[in-house]
């Protein structure tokens, strides 16, 4: 009954005029951007944070859900009709989606994409309803002691399983847990790498790091693109799948709902991975496998489903743990802070209307996208004929317009300018940013968890393991690397195997290797950045997209 009332409640708040409006907001502006290649959900949640701070916090935590899990559903529209994924979670459906179309089954491929999306979205949403208060008990009666090894976890999750380097992932947090750093020390007020700048005594202002990190980085990279406006040739009819398409797709869509939801709980997972994992399944089972990457169905519906199902759950770790699973809901992490209010245990009992509201708006969310999103395919498909030049001047006007109206600072607009170079440059190098924002978010709770710790403890490490929480933790962090040194010790001896019998294909481990009946290009993209939007998928694309032909 609990949890029914606080539905109940949820739904009031979410069904409230002005936060319905930017639920319908968030999913339109979500579907446009993740047709859209090059921007991303990442880089619009990153230009639209300093709009949030002038609105309700709830709505805005509406709105910006509601394009994360919105950018789902539009990059697969490209995916499916011109094989080029408006974000890199939709890439796995260009294996099967974009031959449907060359079949003249564009429609089915949308519709069924649709279909599975609303169930996966609806499931995980179910899912997220009965598990979070469950979690928020236990995260509830931890210490600053469970509060550190939860933090750890979060960004050993992060940097191992994504799927870029781990080596340059774990760099990248160092770097931002160091970046966390800057300013006046929490407990004594002393100055810490100010260099004697007056603005830096506050520390780095989260939305300009952001800003420069995701939006004028993003900006900067879609100058290089020459591309012309896509054409879409493909003639649009029959969305709604036939029978045996249902049939057929019913247990890949059953299947991707529950394999996107456990893999969305793992701070690092995302729809990347649940997307890989879905396909890699139903290929499995699949009594002809030689079906997929030729237009079979499952192999759009199964990832499609998984990659919303994870995008949804993935909000677990942050509202319940007050752990960001990803890059994208970093951003959402920091406009919660921007508000005052801390992701965590506590944000059920102390912001109940916002915890559920968020949760209500998501059913809403889903039931919108379903309606809206097949009957607008013409319209977000003419998207794609805007000229990059005009989009690219607008939005950096907006950012620079933006990150100076939350502090009246010039400083800040600097500290965009520089950090949008710098990931420029590290998507260059092949560093992904999404571990840096990630440690920069979570550095000031996890130095103030690891104070109190030691406070507690007079000093002592030994608080990590007797107490509880903290010991069963590191523990399965250690287990995991164990297991994860086992592996990669026999890959290597296998490979070494291979090259002294001089076996053709030997030095083909990778995605390449184990993911059979992909695109080695396309897969290649997705294994050089982590976290949701990463830019690279849209670069091994070009080579495929009709206008490159």
């Amino acid at each position: 009954m609990d949890i029914l009332s606080n539905l109940g409640e949820g739904f009031s708040v979410a069904l409230d005029p002005v936060n319905l409006l930017f639920v319908l907001i968030g999913v339109v502006v979500g579907t446009a951007i993740g047709v859209l290649p090059g921007l991303g959900p990442t880089a619009t949640i990153a230009l639209l944070l300093p709009i949030t701070y002038t609105m309700d916090p709830t709505a805005s935590i509406i709105m910006l859900a509601g394009i994360y899990y919105g950018s789902m559903y539009g990059g697969t529209i490209t995916s499916v009709l011109l094989r080029l994924p408006g974000e890199a979670a939709s890439v796995v459906t260009t294996f099967d989606g974009y031959q449907m179309t060359k079949q003249g089954r564009a429609g089915a491929a949308l519709g069924i994409s649709a279909i599975g999306s609303f169930i996966g979205g609806t499931v995980a949403v179910i899912g997220l309803t009965f598990m979070a208060p469950a979690l928020g008990k236990i995260a509830l009666s931890m210490g600053p002691a469970g509060f550190v090894a939860l933090m750890v976890m979060g960004l050993f999750l992060v940097t191992s399983l994504g799927t870029g380097s781990t080596i340059k992932s774990v760099c990248m947090a160092a770097v931002g847990l160091l970046l966390s750093t800057v300013g006046q020390d929490p407990v004594n007020g002393s100055a810490r790498f100010t260099f004697g700048q007056a603005p830096l005594l506050g520390g780095l202002d989260f939305v300009a790091v952001a800003m420069g990190l995701f939006g004028v980085a993003e900006l900067l990279r879609s100058l290089e693109q020459t591309e012309k406006a896509q054409v879409i040739k493909a003639k649009i009819k029959n969305i709604w799948p036939s029978r045996k398409d249902m049939k057929d797709s019913a247990g890949a869509i059953g299947r991707g709902s529950v394999l996107g939801f456990f893999i969305g709980i793992l701070p690092g997972g995302g729809g990347v991975i649940s997307s890989l994992a879905s396909y890699a399944l139903e290929k499995r089972r699949a009594k002809d496998p030689s079906r997929f990457g030729k237009g079979a169905i499952e192999g759009v519906a199964g990832p499609e489903t998984a990659n919303n199902a994870s995008s949804t759950t993935a909000f677990i770790p942050l509202l319940v743990l007050g752990i960001p699973s990803n890059v994208v809901l970093a951003m959402i992490f920091g406009a919660l802070l921007m508000h005052g209010i801390t992701p965590g245990p506590r944000l059920m009992t102390d912001h109940s209307g916002l915890f559920w509201g968020v949760i209500a708006s998501m059913y809403i969310g889903n039931l919108m996208l379903l309606i809206l999103n097949i009957p607008l395919v013409g319209i977000f498909i003419q998207m794609l004929r805007v000229r990059q030049g005009i989009l690219v001047a607008f939005s950096l006007l907006i950012v620079l317009i933006g990150v100076y109206s939350i502090n009246n600072s010039s400083f800040d607009m600097w500290v965009v300018l520089a950090f949008g170079v710098l990931g420029w440059l590290m998507s260059k190098t092949g560093f992904d940013a999404g571990p840096l924002v990630l440690a920069f978010v979570l550095g000031p709770i996890l130095e103030k968890s690891f104070r109190q710790s030691m406070l507690i403890s007079g000093g002592s490490l030994d608080i990590f393991v007797t107490d509880p929480a903290a010991a069963i933790i590191f523990s399965l962090i250690l287990a995991v690397i164990a297991i994860k040194a086992v592996t990669g010790f026999r890959r290597r001896r296998l490979a070494g195997a291979k090259a002294s019998a001089h076996v053709p294909g030997a030095e083909e481990e990778g995605p390449q290797a184990t993911f059979d009946g992909g695109d080695p290009a396309v897969l290649s993209a997705t294994s050089s950045g982590s976290g949701e939007g990463a830019p690279a998928a849209q670069h091994a694309d070009k080579q495929h997209s009709p206008t490159a032909r």
